[in-house]
C-alpha cells in the first residue's frame, strides 16, 4: 500500500448523496446487476465498482476528477485513489 496526499487529505465523514444500498446510475438505468457499491469521498455520490457491467464509480472520476472513493461494502474500509491508482 501506498500513500497519496488525495488519500491523505479524504474526508471519511462524507455523507452518501442516495441510498448506500444501490447504485444511483443504474437505478436511473433501470439496471440492477451492479456487483459491489463504492463512494466518493469528494461529494458523496454511490456508483458501482469495475466488476459490475456498467462502473459507474470509475465514470464518476471520469466525469468529475473526484479523485477518492471507498467501498461501501460491510466490513470494508478501504479506499482508492483513481489519480495515484493507490490503494489506502
Amino acid at each position: 500500500m501506498g500513500t497519496c496526499t488525495d488519500l491523505a487529505n479524504a474526508t471519511a465523514d462524507v455523507a452518501p448523496l442516495s441510498r448506500t444500498d444501490e447504485c444511483v446510475d443504474c437505478v436511473a438505468l433501470d439496471r440492477r446487476d451492479w456487483v459491489h457499491l463504492r463512494l466518493c469521498l469528494s461529494c458523496g455520490h454511490v456508483g458501482c465498482c469495475d466488476s459490475s457491467p456498467l462502473r459507474h464509480a470509475t465514470e464518476h472520476f471520469t466525469q468529475t476528477g473526484h479523485p477518492v472513493m471507498r467501498s461501501l461494502e460491510p466490513g470494508e474500509e478501504w479506499r482508492w485513489c483513481f489519480t495515484h491508482q493507490l490503494l489506502g
